[in-house]
């Protein structure tokens, strides 16, 4: 038998994969295609304190070693989520982080402040990603200063874990992971997707609405395994690594780079089942490899020192 519990320090798991936002859904959509109480848990996709229609189409581009989205984190607003999804998603005993949005500092507080109230939510996850209208659309986590202002405030609003998910688009991905772990973070999850776009020669028309949008998939990894090794070399909490994580293997090099849990993204619109079939064969892994224990593999790349 192989041990692939994860502990994350405030949140044990049953193994390190975890379903990341935005392409698992609001979690009931997976229903027919795996059992949720095999993952070792699952973040809904982003939540506003009201509804938000998204961006305009076309939104999805596929392209080559990945997908382009612009969705702009359309959802159902945190009162409909409370109502209509909560009741059903505490019948299982996974793990359910919720990951919270805002157009602004105070809608990340209202939005913690509302579902402090209700129970069966393990964790927050805080997209700071998103565009801050006071900011001129520029998102939290560009700015070391911004991400700990918005940590420091979503700390005081929770007595949840607060696990901070970090944006790749900037050149120095280390000193807002510690901004947010001065500002009483739990856990840095990255990467997030990289800003893309696509073009038709044809029409000479850029393929998305919003011209913009984020790249995912097996194109961005190497992007996402150097930040999580830099990061995890830095900070003392728990790393969540993820971007581009197709396979078992792609899921153990997150691991050995020095994150404690992974998260499984644009897998999960080419596979319903993949956070089942990586876990998997993550054990298979451990199998062939004589590792009895997962959390052996946590940090566990060698380095030449020649």
């Amino acid at each position: 038998m192989i041990d692939l519990t994860c502990d994350l320090g405030f949140l044990k798991l049953r193994n390190p994969v975890i379903a990341a936002s935005g392409t698992f859904g609001y979690g009931l959509e997976m229903e027919p295609f795996l059992d949720l109480e095999t993952i070792g848990a699952y973040v809904l996709k982003g939540l506003y304190l009201k509804p938000k229609p998204g961006n305009p189409p076309p939104r999805l581009v596929e392209t080559f070693g990945g997908l382009i989205n612009s969705i702009g984190l359309q959802g159902i607003g945190t009162e409909a989520f409370v109502e209509t999804i909560l009741p059903h998603l505490r019948k299982y005993n996974t793990p359910l982080i919720i990951n919270v949005c805002g157009e602004s500092d105070e809608e990340y507080a209202a939005v913690i402040e509302r579902l402090e109230k209700e129970e069966g939510i393990a964790a927050y996850e805080l997209n700071i990603s998103c565009p801050n209208v006071k900011q001129e659309g520029l998102c939290p986590a560009l700015s070391a200063e911004a991400t700990y202002t918005i940590v420091k405030l979503a700390r005081k609003e929770s007595h949840r874990p607060l696990i901070t998910k970090l944006s790749p688009n900037v050149t120095d991905i280390v000193s807002i992971a510690l901004a947010a772990q001065e500002a009483g973070s739990n856990a840095i999850s990255l990467i997030n997707t990289i800003l893309a776009m696509a073009v038709n020669a044809d029409t000479r028309k850029p393929l998305l609405a919003n011209i913009f949008g984020g790249l995912s998939g097996p194109a961005i990894k190497p992007i996402a395994l150097r930040m999580v090794f830099q990061v995890a070399q830095n900070v003392k909490i728990p790393v969540i690594g993820g971007g581009g994580i197709m396979t078992g293997r792609d899921a153990i090099e997150f691991l050995l780079v020095g994150a404690r849990a992974v998260q499984i993204g644009t897998a999960n619109l080419i596979d319903p089942q993949a956070s089942c079939r990586i876990t998997h064969e993550i054990e298979e892994y451990c199998l062939s490899h004589g590792v009895k224990k997962i959390s052996e593999l946590v940090g566990g790349l060698i380095l030449d020192k020649d």
